[in-house]
């Protein structure tokens, strides 16, 4: 690889869905689910190894930048970008990337647009992957890292793979032929029944060239408001201006702003046990059961006759004859359901915000 590879993580977001543990200003990243590391530095603790820290760029929200920042104090205070408000996904790689060329002294570099509250066990096989991406991304390529999909799952998109390209560090590259939204359960059924579809990670590897071509041609006005920004990078008025300026971008996400109209865009599917950690019942699968199947979380619990439930408590809960539970309890809230209905925490939160009671958002 001849050019500087650049990271940016995306870490806003503002943490409805491991309710009520997670909060508005305290989101899944910014906590410890997996071992005594928050899931923002296990993102960056993956690159690291393959990356200098003064290329590793943040992009995240004013009131997280500081919270972020101590917890990785390796990484430089002018790399953390602050996103004075959600614009959706789109907005934000377009912000990163023109960042990362600006750090790099204006010329083009290679980007990983990764997340920072998604969950990878192979963590080597993942820097990997990442190195082949960012060699094929320096022939003009976008590259998408699609996931194997190990069930029909309905809470992803889908990525279908088309004829196949080369081969990259080891791993088989192929022509990303359609990004797909959601399926419904059949759908999705037949997109892991056909082995051709992946699970959309939302990573993305392109040069900086292309992401300005891209948004050029099919985010204009969004382009247009980037550049304005862009003028002001590291100078008095760079928080000014994002602040005037970023509430008039247009919001859209990068799979409906780009990649659906972008050609040239390569997939590399991948086994890499990957997570986005996108309720309580997921860490059940990803952390290490007792001999019950339960994952006990937080503190001193006691179990009787209790199978397949998940507890996170900092203080003592004894559960008797529970089954296929989430228990999740903080200072001023209380979660009970089934493990199969955890999704639908998002209800609670958004009953909260009907009822304005934003002392529990």
């Amino acid at each position: 690889m001849s050019l500087p590879f650049y990271a940016i993580i995306m870490a806003g977001g503002s943490g409805t869905r491991l309710w009520p543990l997670s909060r508005q200003t305290r989101p899944k990243q910014a906590l410890k689910l997996i071992g005594e590391r928050t899931m923002f530095q296990l993102a960056v603790d993956r690159l690291l190894p393959i990356m200098l820290p003064e290329r590793i760029i943040v992009v995240t929200t004013g009131d997280l930048v500081e919270q972020l920042s101590a917890q990785t104090p390796g990484l430089p205070r002018r790399n953390f970008v602050i996103e004075p408000e959600g614009r959706g996904t789109a907005p934000v790689i377009g912000l990163g990337a023109s960042y990362a060329k600006h750090l790099a002294g204006g010329g083009t570099v290679v980007v990983a647009c990764l997340t920072a509250d998604h969950y990878i066990k192979d963590v080597s096989k993942f820097q990997s992957v990442l190195l082949a991406a960012a060699t094929v991304a320096e022939g003009g390529q976008i590259v998408t890292l699609g996931i194997r999909p190990s069930f029909p799952s309905t809470g992803f998109g889908y990525i279908q793979r088309g004829e196949p390209l080369a081969m990259a560090g080891g791993f088989a590259v192929y022509q990303a032929k359609a990004f797909k939204e959601k399926p419904d359960e059949a759908m999705a059924a037949a997109f892991v029944a056909d082995g051709l579809h992946s699970w959309n990670s939302g990573m993305f590897i392109w040069t900086t060239d292309r992401v300005s071509a891209e948004f050029s041609r099919q985010l204009s006005e969004t382009a247009a408001r980037l550049a304005e920004v862009a003028r002001t990078f590291d100078t008095p008025g760079m928080s000014e201006t994002l602040r005037r300026v970023w509430p008039t971008v247009p919001r859209q996400t990068i799979d409906y702003g780009i990649m659906e109209g972008a050609a040239e865009v390569a997939v590399l599917p991948v086994d890499i046990g990957w997570s986005d950690v996108g309720s309580w019942a997921s860490l059940l699968d990803i952390l290490e059961p007792d001999e019950a199947g339960n994952v006990l979380m937080g503190g001193d619990h006691l179990t009787f006759d209790t199978t397949g439930t998940l507890i996170n408590s900092e203080r003592l809960v004894a559960a008797i004859g529970l089954s296929n539970l989430v228990v999740v309890n903080t200072d001023d809230a209380l979660l009970i359901c089934p493990r199969n209905r955890s999704q639908e925490v998002k209800r609670v939160v958004e009953k909260l915000q009907q009822q304005k009671r934003n002392g529990y958002l």
